[in-house]
């Protein structure tokens, strides 16, 4: 039984490991890193999820910042608003 639970716990630790590292390329580091940072912030704040929600609103279907989160991105493959 003990086995089981490992190989389960296992299996979901690796899923959302693979997510995550799909999501990175979304990050607002490596948005900075391609584009430099946004004007008059320093560093990769300018691509921070809230600092875009502020700038160009929520996204349709979304609550908050939620729709510029690298996750949700990813999930779109939508990179541009």
């Amino acid at each position: 039984m003990k086995i089981i639970v490992l190989a389960t716990c296992s299996l979901f630790t690796m899923a959302v490991a693979a997510h995550a590292q799909g999501a990175s390329k979304f990050t607002p580091g490596h948005q900075m890193q391609k584009s430099g940072s946004y004007q008059n912030m320093p560093g990769a704040s300018g691509y921070a999820p809230g600092h875009v929600m502020k700038r160009k609103g929520p996204r349709a279907g979304t609550t908050g910042a939620s729709g510029y989160t690298p996750a949700y991105r990813m999930k779109h493959k939508s990179t541009t608003r």
